[in-house]
């Protein structure tokens, strides 16, 4: 997965900035030349057309024959592709031990990582849902400053747990990684967590509102601690994310007011949504990240039969199917980072079992930019709008595999990835 060439290449583009540099200069104009571009995933395509960027935004998309580009344009070394807005990953993590010490570690050697884990993959935007916000924080400060290629983070800092409700599956980690985590008894707790972690950079609070302990056992985190999380972070006008793990979970973040929930569900067999669940969290505009392909890694990894992990992928595709035909908002994400499988096309194929091309691409545009309140900014390629850009190699609509197979990234208008 991780080829040598482009190890070597990342490595040097890390170093040298891979033309990211920071701010653009001003009268900076570059061309992308497309076969076709999606200006949007409810727009017409665009074929043999042209995307001019001036000082890091669109200035001009159209028709090649229509668009006049100005003189001493710099062209974008990306052989013609499939034009796309940068896509965002609303799950990630920055917890491997690549991003440790993080503002200490070679730019290079972080450039690595990004490239591997990230940009190559197109994505120009990323959520990280939880992690150590003294590492996250740092890499951050790093690519903004120019220091490194890389794509925005927006980041939920340290997540809130249940009072002694640390799930099962994270007790194995350091002691000291534990001691860090809150799991607030009351609501006072509750609210200073959140005002210290947002006063410290996140733009986001991640809630643990359902925790398996083992031996089925699951511990919910209060409504009323939950709530007041919930409010502490409203007032500053962040979104609350919520890892559900069942029903009830779900239920306790409808109850809460929270914003999007991390993942589909899949502890209940058979893990069926009812309609009127449903319905409640589409009139409570709930977002979704379904993180599909997660569930078939974690089976494989318990060595569960192959035909109980198909059922298990059956019951969450039908739940993403379901809750997006109701008008529900799915955003894309896939817990990478915490799963070291970094390539996503496994996703994209899942969630095309449940959603069309077009409902996939918003999920990654459109639908991002809506949730964080940047569609004047982000998520189509317009006129006005950040350049922040993909380009594939071929049309996702006739294939959804197309959109992990990426010629170039573009933030800003800068080059952040480009394929070998």
């Amino acid at each position: 997965m991780r080829s040598s060439c482009l190890t070597i290449l990342a490595l040097v583009w890390g170093a040298a900035g891979t033309g990211w540099i920071g701010p653009t200069a001003a009268d900076d104009i570059s061309v992308i030349r497309a076969t076709r571009i999606h200006p949007a995933p409810d727009a017409a395509p665009i074929d043999d057309a042209v995307v001019v960027i001036r000082d890091g935004r669109i200035a001009a998309v159209g028709p090649r024959r229509q668009i006049q580009v100005p003189s001493g344009a710099r062209p974008i070394q990306c052989a013609p592709g499939v034009v796309l807005a940068g896509f965002q990953n609303s799950h990630v993590h920055f917890i491997e031990t690549r991003w440790e010490k993080a503002a200490e570690k070679p730019a290079a050697e972080l450039a690595v990582g990004l490239t591997e884990m990230l940009t190559r993959y197109g994505f120009t935007t990323v959520l990280d849902t939880a992690s150590n916000p003294d590492d996250t924080l740092a890499l951050r400060r790093r690519i903004e400053s120019g220091e490194i290629a890389g794509p925005r983070i927006l980041t939920a800092g340290l997540p809130l747990y249940p009072h002694n409700g640390i799930p099962i599956y994270l007790r194995d980690l350091p002691p000291e990684f534990l001691a860090r985590q809150p799991q607030p008894a009351t609501v006072e707790e509750a609210v200073q967590v959140v005002r210290t972690n947002l006063d410290a950079g996140a733009d986001a609070t991640k809630l643990f509102v359902a925790t398996p302990q083992g031996n089925g056992k699951v511990m919910y985190m209060s409504r009323e601690i939950a709530a007041a999380a919930v409010q502490a972070t409203h007032a500053r006008q962040r979104l609350v994310i919520a890892h559900p793990t069942d029903n009830e979970g779900i239920r306790v973040a409808i109850d809460s007011g929270v914003d999007v929930l991390a993942h589909t569900t899949i502890d209940e067999i058979p893990a069926i949504w009812s309609p009127q669940q449903i319905q409640d969290m589409v009139t409570h505009r709930l977002a979704l990240v379904p993180t599909l392909k997660l569930w078939p890694y974690e089976a494989h990894k318990a060595k569960l039969p192959s035909r109980v992990v198909d059922l298990g992928l059956g019951d969450v595709v039908r739940q993403v199917r379901d809750f997006a035909a109701a008008g529900g908002q799915v955003l894309f994400g896939t817990d990478v980072g915490y799963m070291s499988d970094y390539d996503p096309t496994d996703e994209y194929i899942y969630m095309s079992r449940a959603l069309t091309p077009a409902q996939i691409l918003a999920s990654l545009t459109t639908a991002p930019a809506d949730r964080w309140q940047e569609s004047d900014r982000r998520g189509r390629v317009a006129p006005g709008m950040q350049a922040d850009l993909v380009v594939l190699s071929a049309d996702p609509m006739s294939d959804v595999r197309h959109f992990a197979d990426v010629r170039c990234t573009l933030r800003q208008g800068r080059v952040i990835y480009s394929r070998p």
